[in-house]
């Protein structure tokens, strides 16, 4: 098992985030991500131009949710081969990949997290990557394969990360420690 140390936003340590258990490590299978559509974005990871991949088939239900297009399952199966061409297309015009949502097959999301990294460590400048979950835990081994993590639904009436009352949090991971990065996306 990992050792994961939370800080906040001063760099004081935080305790109380809950680490959920993989689904399915031990079974071969995986459930199918579907791409719904994707986009090159400037504000989800900041600092980053990202290339964000909006996945399908979100049960989240998130009341006042700005995607709900997100929550069938539309779109086209998100694979290896997909993401190598995307890779190729935008190459070092991109730097971190964001996988936005994939909530209800978590296992492949951390695969397919895993590709992106082993495929860009050879080209000139190495992707980060990111993932916007819609869970208020991580997900276990989330920390060895993203740079950033978006975790909590949405809940209407507390906002997004841009709020202060919001209830999501944005984590940015270094050496297996998670910085509060949330107070970079509030609006004066």
């Amino acid at each position: 098992m990992v050792q994961l140390t939370l800080k906040g936003s001063k760099g004081e340590k935080v305790k109380g985030l809950k680490v959920l258990p993989a689904l399915f490590t031990h079974l071969p299978i995986y459930l199918l991500t579907n791409l719904a559509n994707y986009d090159i974005v400037f504000q989800e990871v900041p600092g980053e131009v990202t290339l964000a991949l909006n996945l399908s088939g979100c049960r989240n239900a998130c009341q006042g949710c700005h995607s709900p297009h997100l929550q069938g399952d539309t779109g086209d199966e998100l694979t290896e081969h997909v993401l190598q061409d995307l890779l190729n297309t935008y190459g070092n015009a991109i730097t971190c990949v964001c996988f936005m949502g994939g909530d209800h097959a978590p296992d492949e999301v951390l695969r397919l997290a895993k590709f992106v990294r082993e495929y860009t460590t050879t080209s000139t400048q190495p992707h980060k990557t990111a993932w916007y979950s819609g869970k208020s835990e991580l997900y276990e081994n989330a920390q060895l394969h993203f740079d950033y993590i978006k975790l909590g639904n949405y809940i209407e009436t507390l906002g997004g990360l841009n709020s202060s009352t919001t209830n999501q949090r944005f984590y940015q991971i270094t050496n297996q420690t998670m910085i509060d990065m949330t107070n970079r996306f509030l609006t004066k």
